[in-house]
């Protein structure tokens, strides 16, 4: 009862201060909307008295034209100097309007200046008031855009920043945060709704109604270059760079970023390939009859580079988490006295460690990624054990021919394991499938963990512990990539260059083996 009563009074407490902030929200935008009508007031009654005025100026343009030619030159001359000190008024109250979010108040307000001087611009066309007047409509207009523009960049940081702290979030027991696809779908759903928030909001300087619409900057310009180009391609490229930014190298910015969150954006950007692109551009295209030849971004391009920086993404991601476990294996190497270790009775712990956090990746790579396509699995994979000659050519041939009291002739057993050995691409491209994920993760982490064998001395229980801790990763590693067989060759090197940097390479038997791994 008493838990029931203060879930519900956190209930009311949130509720509460919900109530409070729309309030004070709704209260901010009531007074910014009487501010710009205010402003818009004083720009109408500014406009009436420049109207009158100029209705005597027309009033006198018989008086001037009895002049001749410089009459005319002189009725021009005083309409230009009239209107320019109007121009400049409502352009000085245009600026103070430029970080308002409502468009709508704003072209009504443009359509009603543009509209007033059409009668005297059309009367006194040397003067150049409509074409003025124009240019004052179309300077808003790509002030607008790029204000737009800014909103869904800084749209597109706040989701970004929601999933950062959603990440970060403890999690409390019984009480599962958000999932990845769940983050997922909600940047997706929120960046389109700013998208399409903001192709309404520009929309209205196109509407029928609007004076100034049927201009050919208005027809064909703004809709190709300044809607579709600058605004749209332009947050989708802009989009693109700011997840590139991620992919900085460690200890940059990219040192800071969740993995989870480079996997997410890496979706994004692959799912904005495959449908959203094409989506946003027909909308656009739809809604803005474009009436101009200028060239524009193809859909493919487009799209080809947001492919490229999902890969980039899910490359870099691979990258990272094979670092953090690449580092756990290295530490679990150089720490330890291998030639004074003792005989071995268990799996180290660190290898129950990669085992569990390969498991967790595997899981969240899941979340968002299919499972990709896996080789026909032999039925022995978990079966399989290492000895110092794992190679089953090498064992056949030159196992007989060890014996504690035979020395081993390293430098042919070197040589017989380059040979035999298939050169690994550790680097190799990674594909947008969870197999291929979790395949490029596990070849860094071994190869790390050969290339940290090899650069040290082993005793012989040493060497056993080594051929232990590659029996049990070998028992649950290969599940995760495409080719067992990647797995076996990566932990038979590691076995084989400990058994080479070994004084008394002596192996342990695998039925033994064995016994250890099933009972760590």
């Amino acid at each position: 009862m008493q838990t029931l009563v203060y879930e519900n009074y956190n209930k009311f407490i949130s509720a509460t201060d919900t109530i409070r902030k729309m309030k004070n929200d709704f209260r901010k935008m009531e007074d910014e909307m009487d501010r710009l009508a205010t402003n818009m007031a004083v720009i109408t009654d500014f406009s009436a008295r420049i109207s009158a005025t100029l209705q005597v100026a027309t009033a006198y343009q018989e008086l001037f034209a009895a002049q001749g030619p410089a009459g005319a030159e002189k009725l021009a001359a005083f309409a230009q100097e009239l209107g320019g000190c109007y121009f400049a008024l409502v352009e000085r109250r245009l600026a103070q309007e430029q970080g308002g979010s409502d468009n709508s108040l704003l072209v009504r307000a443009l359509d009603r200046f543009h509209r007033r001087l059409r009668a005297p611009g059309a009367l006194l066309a040397a003067a150049g008031l409509a074409d003025a007047a124009t240019e004052i409509v179309e300077r808003v207009a790509r002030e607008r855009l790029g204000h737009h523009l800014q909103g869904l960049r800084a749209a597109f940081l706040g989701c970004l920043t929601d999933v950062r702290q959603a990440l970060a979030a403890p999690r409390l027991a019984g009480k599962e945060g958000p999932g990845l696809a769940e983050l997922l779908a909600n940047v997706a759903s929120s960046i389109l709704s700013h998208i399409k928030a903001s192709l309404a909001a520009v929309h209205l300087f196109t509407a029928k109604e609007v004076s100034f619409s049927n201009k050919p900057y208005f027809r064909g310009e703004f809709c190709s270059q300044g809607v579709r180009e600058g605004l749209i391609v332009g947050f989708i490229r802009s989009m693109c760079q700011t997840a590139q930014s991620f992919c900085d190298s460690p200890g940059e910015k990219g040192g800071a970023t969740p993995p989870a969150l480079l996997l997410l954006l890496s979706r994004l950007c692959l799912d904005y390939e495959t449908a959203t692109i094409s989506y946003i551009l027909t909308l656009t295209d739809e809604q803005f009859l474009v009436q101009d030849q200028s060239p524009v971004t193809p859909v493919s391009t487009l799209c080809a580079e947001a492919r490229e920086t999902a890969r980039r993404l899910l490359t870099h991601y691979v990258k990272v988490q094979g670092l953090v476990i690449s580092q756990m294996l290295r530490k679990s190497v150089e720490t330890r006295d291998w030639l004074s270790t003792l005989e071995p009775r268990n799996v180290r712990a660190v290898m129950k460690r990669v085992v569990e956090d390969t498991t967790a990746i595997d899981v969240q790579v899941g979340l968002l990624y299919e499972e990709g396509v896996r080789k026909a699995q032999s039925s022995d994979s978990s079966k399989r054990t290492f000895s110092v000659y794992s190679s089953s050519r090498q064992q056949g041939r030159y196992a007989p021919s060890y014996t504690p009291s035979a020395p081993m002739d390293t430098n042919l057993l070197s040589n017989i394991q380059k040979l035999f050995s298939e050169r690994i691409d550790v680097f190799s491209p990674v594909e947008f499938n969870k197999v291929s994920v979790l395949t490029g993760i596990i070849k860094i982490s071994l190869k790390t963990l050969l290339e940290c064998v090899r650069l040290r001395t082993f005793g012989r229980f040493g060497l056993q512990q080594v051929q232990v801790d590659c029996h049990f990763l070998q028992l649950y590693l290969w599940r995760f990539v495409a080719d067992e067989e990647l797995v076996h060759l990566l932990l038979d090197e590691v076995v084989a260059s400990a058994a080479l940097r070994c004084p008394d390479p002596v192996p342990m038997e695998p039925s033994v083996v064995e016994v250890i791994c099933e009972r760590g």
